[in-house]
């Protein structure tokens, strides 16, 4: 059976309660990077505003941020980039009553009756997930046609040679639009590329190497004498691997730095905020996620992706899903309010491989 996105069910604001509800209130930010009290502070969901009469729907949001009235359009602005004088949305009902919204349930289908008590409802690492990666296989091919879907990578991914080789091939086959890491991820894979180690050891057998532990250093090192790693894969010293073949199919890559950095590869944003607006900048457009082990930049992801996007003037939902060994990482993205993501507890070496082999197969 074909992968088919699910109707998005849009309020009835005909409704009398909607009808007679308030336009929404709007306050003037006090000063650049301040908002009015009271202010309201979006959440992942759809969210409706009136205005004029006319219930606008937030088409890009994310979660804890303020909404401001800019061109006719409700938009989603973090706090530092509000400006002084602009309408900001005021409130902190959300059933209508004050001219906001969250229609949480949009997506929701007719579910017949559950027991009150079962077992293994949570998601842990004894819950089965074969359904999952069933579906994962089937999202993936109507996503490399129809939408665009965005990775988050720790550096686990790089230190196994075939998992390094799986996502590699994912990026030949077109299912990787965008890729979202830090320093780490970046390095160690240029690293297995140039000298075939990870933080000096062998990628495959794991031996590790004599003076293993300047490897990365060196390789940061040679990418930085070239100026940047696009010219360092360039000359050739690179033959394979995510970043390489991220370069070679043009697929973009955003690098945030953390205070523990090495080097740092040319590329990597220093500025944290600067970082973010990048990130932010792929995410937009994302209608699949993927994280996989690492936590901070999961949680960062994860805060600044709705559940929903709007494409071609139609709402659909966006598909997110963290996958981590430790069921603390990713049970800590749902606690921190991203409660539309799905969880994989599994080794994400092997979760490469398994969504590779189910995708573009073993060639």
């Amino acid at each position: 059976m074909p992968f088919t996105l699910p109707e998005y069910h849009a309020p009835d604001f005909t409704a009398a309660r909607f009808q007679s509800a308030p336009d929404v209130r709007l306050a003037p930010a006090p000063k650049d990077g301040v908002a009015p009290e009271g202010y309201h502070a979006t959440s992942i969901f759809p969210e409706y505003f009136k205005v004029n009469g006319q219930w606008l729907l937030a088409e890009e949001s994310r979660m804890d941020c303020v909404a401001v009235l800019r061109g006719g359009k409700m938009e989603a602005v973090e706090f530092r980039n509000l400006k002084a004088g602009e309408p900001i949305a005021v409130g902190r009902t959300e059933d209508g009553s004050e001219g906001i919204y969250i229609h949480a349930a949009g997506f929701e289908e007719d579910s017949s009756e559950q027991e009150t008590f079962a077992f293994r409802q949570g998601r842990s690492r004894e819950t089965a997930y074969s359904m999952d990666y069933d579906s994962i296989y089937e999202l993936l091919q109507h996503e490399k046609e129809h939408g665009r879907i965005v990775w988050v990578l720790g550096p686990a991914c790089a230190f196994d040679a075939d998992a390094r080789a799986a996502f590699a091939a994912l990026i030949r086959g077109g299912y990787v639009h965008a890729l979202l890491a830090g320093n780490a991820l970046a390095t160690h894979d240029l690293e297995a590329g140039y000298l075939r180690t990870a933080l000096g050891q062998d990628i495959y057998t794991q031996r590790s190497y004599p003076n293993g532990h300047y490897h990365h250093l060196d390789t940061l090192n040679a990418i930085r004498t070239c100026g940047s790693t696009a010219s360092f894969i360039e000359s050739g010293a690179v033959k394979d691997g995510i970043i390489y073949e991220c370069v070679k199919n043009q697929i973009p890559y955003v690098l945030v730095g953390s205070v523990r950095d090495d080097g740092p590869l040319p590329e990597v944003y220093g500025n944290v905020y600067d970082g973010q607006n990048a990130m932010r900048e792929q995410v937009k457009s994302a209608t699949t996620v993927i994280c996989m082990a690492s936590t901070l930049h999961t949680v960062a992801t994860g805060n600044m992706t709705p559940s929903y996007r709007v494409v071609n003037g139609v709402i659909r939902p966006v598909y997110f899903y963290s996958v981590d060994i430790s069921e603390f990482s990713v049970n800590k993205l749902r606690d921190r309010g991203s409660l539309s993501v799905r969880t994989i507890v599994t080794n994400v070496q092997d979760f490469i491989v398994n969504v590779r082999k189910g995708t573009v197969g073993e060639g």
